[in-house]
């Protein structure tokens, strides 16, 4: 059985968390829905828990991070194509996502980043592994000496 991930959120307005998950392609499973958390899967393994700070207080006995002034996580998913990075990304900002820093491109390797509305910081990103394995397996130059 392959392994399950629930990646738990904590978000300011459940309503428009969930909102925004449904936009970037995230189905919500009502069975773990409530006035308090939303369950949105991303994929068969992959499933992102949105919990008003109230609920999310109930699990930490630490002090909730505010993702807009911190980085608290980034959370890299991968995607099939470049495309494919590019159209989640379109989508998250189409729906009031940010984009934090400028795409990553590698030739090999391919990457994008956004903020959901609460700043947590999802990027994804797409590898072409047969070449990356040549590239990693390349000498790499040494450092310059100071």
């Amino acid at each position: 059985m392959s392994k399950l991930i629930f990646v738990n959120l904590p978000v300011a307005d459940l309503p428009a968390a969930k909102a925004f998950y449904e936009a970037i392609g995230a189905t919500n499973n009502p069975m773990f829905t409530d006035d308090t958390a939303a369950c949105m899967v991303l994929s068969d393994v992959i499933h992102v828990m949105l919990l008003t700070h109230d609920k999310f207080a109930q699990f930490t006995p630490k002090r909730i991070a505010d993702a807009h002034a911190t980085s608290e996580v980034l959370i890299c998913i991968s995607a099939d194509s470049r495309e494919a990075v590019d159209e989640i990304a379109d989508k998250a900002l189409a729906a009031g996502g940010r984009e934090p820093r400028e795409k990553q491109d590698y030739g090999f390797m391919y990457g994008r980043s956004f903020e959901d509305p609460d700043g947590h910081i999802w990027e994804p990103m797409w590898m072409d592994l047969a070449a990356a394995t040549q590239a990693m397996s390349q000498p790499q130059p040494e450092p310059a000496q100071a």
